[in-house]
């Protein structure tokens, strides 16, 4: 019997076509919801960075956010930290340089805030003009993030630039669900220990877990899940490591899959 589901949010939960979660997925979480199965969020935005969960916000049980480095639930005694998991400082140092060298922009997620080296306009047509942020601050100096612990690096660089960087950055990984931007966390994070350190915290079976997305970095929570769903729009590597494919977001994808595995009628 599931007993908690993960969702991936861009082009899981929420399309890319409307940047709104569609209302068939809306129904079918909240019928799970009062089926007693949990909902957790399991997404590479950082905290503030999710700004488009309002629909089912007051279902959400607990969150994976920055691809697993950090994780907590809320409840009524105040949030709960189940792990936090920053990178190095010599990765950052090594990922800094190379930005530099290739002149590329990076997105430095820290513990309290967020901050963009050498800010190009990609950044902008991706988080703003392509998945809806509004309130990423282009101005932030970044000196006042890299004094913090850093939990995430997001360099706007090709695939051959990741394979030579991600070759000498040998405490951490990268999870790519953009053509443009790869997400690079600590080793010890990504969203599949992310599930691991979730169901340990709050006391379920890992076979008892349904895991729902659509980019790379959801490949890890994906093969960790019991059961591991992709979305009929994911690449073909996640189609490929899932035990389902449903639907696209647009075309009921939730919906299909909790109505095929029986989690709700």
């Amino acid at each position: 019997m599931i007993k908690a589901l993960f969702f991936d949010i861009d082009g899981t939960l929420v399309s890319f076509k409307t940047h709104q979660i569609p209302q068939t997925t809306v129904d079918a979480i909240a019928e799970a919801k009062k089926n007693g199965v949990k909902i957790y969020i399991s997404t590479g935005r950082p905290i503030s960075l999710i700004t488009n969960l309002g629909q089912i916000e007051h279902l959400i049980d607990g969150y994976i956010t920055t691809n697993g480095a950090y994780c907590f639930v809320d409840d009524e005694a105040g949030r709960h930290t189940i792990c936090c998991n920053d990178i190095p400082t010599e990765d950052i140092q090594m990922m800094l340089n190379a930005a530099s060298q290739w002149d590329r922009p990076v997105i430095f997620v820290g513990q309290q805030d967020i901050a963009i080296y050498n800010y190009k306009d990609v950044v902008d047509d991706v988080f703003h003009k392509a998945l809806g942020v509004n309130n990423l601050d282009y101005d932030k100096p970044i000196e006042d993030v890299l004094v913090q612990p850093i939990l995430q690096m997001t360099p706007f660089i090709s695939e051959e630039q990741e394979a030579l960087i991600m070759a000498n950055l040998k405490n951490c990984t990268s999870g790519r669900w953009c053509l443009d931007f790869t997400d690079i966390t600590c080793e010890a994070a990504d969203k599949g220990k992310g599930l691991l350190a979730m169901a340990e915290h709050e006391g379920f079976n890992i076979a008892d877990t349904m895991a729902f997305g659509d980019g790379g970095n959801d490949i890890s929570i994906i093969k960790q899940a019991g059961i591991g769903v992709a979305m009929g729009n994911a690449g073909d590597e996640v189609k490929k490591n899932a035990d389902f494919t449903t639907t696209s977001v647009d075309e009921d994808g939730i919906m299909n899959a909790l109505i095929k595995y029986g989690v709700i009628s």
